[in-house]
């Protein structure tokens, strides 16, 4: 399974480098729910817009590389499609009005469509609907309630939580001696946050680990640290922290100055940049990858089918796997990381057909 996951993301990632190209995905059963089953799907992307659409894209924030690498995804499809877009971002979860006013904006003729990485489950639903009643909305990566939308780029975080606890349940099956876990799920009130708990502690529940601390927190490193230092102080002698991308990052510095490097194990429930490094060192014993930057591409893919009328697929997003010190690799690095010298870009502009092909 893990071979098969591999070339497909790596296929993914070599995306215009060769002639035609596929994506190995999974589509929902039943579109928009998360819950129904996966099916695999050999997805053929289109060749290029039949217009330089224009799409009003919004994120939570860009202050992890997660985002960053679904931003590459989206620079590297619209250029290939001859699509342009503008990014705002929110600044963190915390931030839903903001989110909304951008939103908002997003009804201006400029904008032929939306892209949205919302920071609400449910909170963004009546402007949804308000603007979805001009032109199409696609969620992109993080779950939404589903009135208004058009097609969803995702994955159900609920496997993503239930990879790392998978993960953690292969370690310490039931029965063996008793482990103590400090939990960090995201930003409380955060769609994907409900869901990656859920399925965490649905699979901790087949380990001998237990939940002793939570912890909610916007996903910055700067809050990040100060929770882990929290927990750190009231429990020295913790077994695991287990949260998210940035949360992994910030505990790798602050365990080695504190000499527990050696005691204490760091699981992230996603993969970034930093968390992929801590994974190939070994200070990081594992992380999902749900390929940030394919579900980039198919969002911008999406939103040039839903224009153009070709929608077949409406819900779908690549196979989560788990990445660890002996399945890294250049794969991991094609389908869920930005390159290294990459940078946000705010405003990409539509990359002319060649050779004067539509």
């Amino acid at each position: 399974m893990r071979k098969a996951v591999s070339a497909a993301v790596l296929l993914a990632g070599l995306a215009g480098q060769a002639g035609a190209e596929v994506w190995k995905l999974e589509a929902r059963a039943v579109p928009f729910d998360d819950s129904s089953a996966a099916v695999p799907l050999t997805y053929t992307p289109l060749t290029r817009a039949a217009r330089p659409w224009r799409f009003c894209v919004l994120y939570p924030h860009l202050k992890d590389a997660y985002w960053l690498s679904v931003n590459y995804g989206m620079v590297e499809e619209a250029r290939r499609l001859g699509v342009s877009f503008d990014v705002f971002e929110a600044g963190g979860y915390p931030n839903l009005s903001r989110q909304i006013e951008q939103l908002k904006g997003c009804a201006s003729q400029e904008f032929d469509g939306v892209i949205l990485g919302a920071v609400s489950y449910a909170g963004l639903t009546a402007d949804v609907e308000r603007i979805a009643r001009l032109k199409p909305v696609i969620a992109a990566v993080n779950d939404i309630d589903d009135s208004g939308i058009t097609a969803k780029a995702s994955v159900p975080w609920t496997e993503m939580g239930a990879a790392a606890g998978r993960f953690l349940a292969s370690r310490h099956p039931k029965g063996s001696a008793p482990v103590r876990v400090a939990w960090f799920p995201g930003p409380q009130g955060a769609g994907w946050v409900t869901f990656v708990d859920a399925g965490f502690r649905a699979a901790l529940a087949e380990s001998s680990a237990e939940i002793v601390m939570i912890r909610f927190g916007d996903t910055g490193t700067e809050e990040q640290v100060l929770l882990v230092e929290e927990v750190l102080e009231a429990m020295p002698d913790i077994d695991y922290l287990v949260g998210s991308g940035p949360m992994a990052e910030a505990a790798v510095p602050i365990l080695r100055a504190r000499g527990l490097e050696s005691k204490v194990e760091v699981v992230s429930t996603y993969l970034s940049h930093a968390v992929y490094r801590g994974v190939v060192r070994g200070r990081i014993l594992a992380a999902p990858t749900d390929s940030p930057v394919l579900q980039g591409r198919l969002s911008i893919e999406l939103a040039v089918r839903a224009l153009e009328d070709r929608l077949t697929t409406y819900h779908a997003g690549p196979p989560v796997w788990t990445v660890t010190a002996a399945t890294a690799g250049v794969d991991v690095i094609e389908g869920s990381l930005a390159p290294a010298s990459f940078v946000p870009v705010f405003s990409q502009e539509a990359n002319p057909a060649p050779n004067g092909t539509p």
